[in-house]
């Protein structure tokens, strides 16, 4: 289990993480654009170098972030621009973390088996904070 922030940008997050990389040293573990992602994710071609998903390990913890497509609203604003990202233990978990975490807030992805191995959800709690929690059977 581990509990990492998680980083949202609206177009500059490339240049956000190779800032803190170039800051904190070390290696992305994950660099991927919406390129990368599925063929029916339907993000417009301007928007296809933007970053889907870069992990940075610094210390014992793993800052991430991603860009905000503008198919996903409107760009974030300082303080709605991050979420907390859980890694628990199972799937049982995540879908009971998700129903506590939403109560008096919102579920703003139930959670689902995605492209990339997870079992993911996303909600935001009754005091604004967003949280991203995400099971993977690999343990990866």
């Amino acid at each position: 289990m581990s509990l990492n922030p998680y980083l949202h940008f609206g177009t500059n997050c490339r240049e956000a993480f190779e800032f803190y990389r170039s800051v904190f040293g070390g290696e992305f573990l994950i660099f991927q654009t919406m390129a990368d992602g599925p063929d029916d994710m339907p993000v417009p071609e301007s928007e296809k170098d933007l970053v889907m998903h870069v992990s940075l390990p610094i210390g014992t913890s793993i800052l991430m972030g991603s860009d905000v497509p503008s198919m996903f609203g409107p760009p974030p604003e300082m303080g709605n621009n991050f979420s907390i990202s859980y890694s628990p233990e199972s799937r049982e978990q995540v879908d009971e973390l998700l129903a506590k975490l939403s109560e008096g807030g919102s579920v703003e992805m139930e959670a689902q088996d995605m492209f990339w191995g997870d079992y993911f959800g996303s909600c935001r709690d009754k005091f604004g904070i967003g949280w991203m929690l995400s099971y993977n059977a690999s343990g990866q």
